[in-house]
């Protein structure tokens, strides 16, 4: 009973959806009306406001990482196993892709899945973070670091504790994480994806013209 309520309550955290709350506090447009139209920090800075992005990625990484860490402290006292921490950083991941608060669309998951690796250890959220840079900053593209950082994701975990039940959720959590990111896939194959920079780049061209 103690892990089916960690769990729901782990999913109604991850519904609370930062991106709408924070540009609604800002008096910006709903995220899901604009750009493309996903409710995450990405999209949010496309209304030009860095502070509401900032907010949102924080407020979404720091779900995750809240609703993990929470299980974790309260492990013994309501008898949690490696089982319940597993589905709990699962059900916060699956919250903010499909928010019960917000009709059920959500976000792409990166700051999130981020939140719930640092939760479950912080070398593992830095090892992944880490890739998530070196790839972004080699070939400028924030959706395929996010693709590979992901991939890379249960192997971190599995060279840090042997493979095991929580392996195994941030395994699911990476593939619906790439999921997610199909029409970026599709963007990147036919070289259509925008590059970090891209659209600063092109504000630039348009005021020397």
């Amino acid at each position: 009973m103690n892990t089916i309520l960690a769990v729901v309550a782990a999913y109604l955290i991850g519904s609370l959806s930062f991106a709408v709350v924070v540009s609604k506090l800002f008096g910006l447009a709903d995220p899901r009306t604009y750009g493309s139209k996903n409710p995450g920090a990405t999209n949010v800075l496309r209304s030009g406001n860095k502070a509401a992005a900032v907010l949102t990625l924080l407020g979404d990484a720091f779900k995750g990482w809240l609703a993990v860490w929470l299980a974790i402290r309260f492990q013994d006292q309501f008898q949690f196993d490696d089982s319940s921490i597993a589905l709990v950083a699962l059900a916060v991941f699956i919250g903010h892709l499909w928010p019960v608060f917000f009709k059920f669309v959500g976000g792409k998951g990166v700051a999130t899945a981020a939140g719930v690796l640092i939760g479950i250890d912080i070398w593992l959220g830095v090892a992944t973070l880490a890739t998530w840079m070196i790839v972004a900053f080699a070939f400028r593209y924030s959706s395929l670091a996010a693709l590979i950082a992901s991939i890379f994701a249960p192997f971190y975990y599995g060279l840090l504790f042997g493979p095991d039940v929580k392996m195994l959720a941030v395994a699911i959590m990476s593939g619906l994480l790439v999921y997610r990111h199909s029409q970026n896939i599709a963007n990147l194959i036919a070289g259509k994806e925008s590059r970090l920079g891209s659209k600063k780049a092109e504000a630039k061209e348009e005021k020397k013209k």
